[in-house]
């Protein structure tokens, strides 16, 4: 799995999975629906992944700045969906059959 989040997600922004993980674990453990955590952590792994962005690339056209928002929301989705996996894995392993 982790080679396969080197291949696709950008290495400085690697540090988003286990911030959503923790973000996740908090939300479960407050009065937030199950079926709305997937989608708090995709809106706040867009929002972080478009802050960074922002903060690291050069706008110089509309070009790069749509090219910077698709950035941003691939990034953050597979930083969502990563935390979503990691947590699964570590439920799954937890379990006994």
């Amino acid at each position: 799995m982790y080679e396969v989040l080197k291949e696709f997600v950008r290495p400085e922004l690697l540090v988003l999975v286990p911030v959503l993980y923790l973000l996740g674990m908090a939300l479960k453990k407050s009065a937030a629906p199950d079926r709305c955590i997937p989608w708090v952590l995709g809106g706040a792994g867009v929002v972080l992944a478009l802050l960074y962005v922002a903060a690291t690339c050069e706008a110089y056209g509309w070009q790069s700045i749509l090219l910077g928002m698709f950035t941003a929301v691939v990034q953050g989705v597979l930083c969502a969906g990563a935390s979503v996996y990691v947590n699964q894995v570590v439920k799954q392993a937890g379990k006994k059959e």
